[in-house]
């Protein structure tokens, strides 16, 4: 299989596993973790506790909703219209889990109350003293990273060859 098959296979497992994977754990959460009281666990380091967030991360912006619900499709958008000419692993990788976080909050802001695309995000792991986060959180902070290391890795994006018919012409023989 050609380098850009794998590519793409590799990028679209990676979303919708990750978007499945985010929101099995939050139906979960959803029932086990929201309206209880937060449970600790690996000595106090990580608690479960439910968290309503209609802002962005650390709750930035709460009133902002609909713009991030706006960028979020912009996202989608980009990774749907640039993945066809995806050529490297590493970038199927990285886009796969981008699509996967902004795919996974964006349907809590479609279905969750109090509205369509105004829906509260629900993030319920915390670790230490830090914000409160969802597995799309992390999707996204890892993605940005692997992306971040193809770029200082000089990988481009993607790889664009001349379709056979705009191939040069090969010299004449003759002359």
């Amino acid at each position: 299989m050609p380098v850009s098959g794998v590519a793409q296979r590799t990028l679209w497992i990676t979303a919708v596993a990750g978007v499945a994977l985010d929101q099995v754990t939050k139906a979960i959460a959803a029932v086990v973790v929201e309206g209880h009281r937060p449970s600790h666990i690996l000595g106090g380091h990580v608690t479960f506790t439910a968290y309503r967030n209609s802002g962005a991360a650390g709750s930035f912006a709460p009133r902002a909703t609909l713009v991030f619900t706006l960028m979020a499709i912009g996202v989608l958008g980009f990774i749907i219209r640039t993945a066809p000419s995806v050529r490297s692993r590493g970038w199927a990788v990285g886009l796969g889990l981008i699509f996967a976080g902004a795919g996974g909050n964006l349907s809590d802001r479609i279905f969750r109350t109090p509205g369509f695309g105004r829906g509260a995000v629900l993030d319920f792991i915390q670790i230490g003293h830090s914000g409160i986060f969802n597995l799309s959180d992390q999707c996204v902070t890892a993605g940005v990273l692997t992306v971040l290391v193809q770029l200082l890795r000089g990988v481009p994006l993607t790889v664009t060859t001349p379709p056979p018919d705009r191939a040069a012409p090969a010299p004449d023989p003759a002359g």
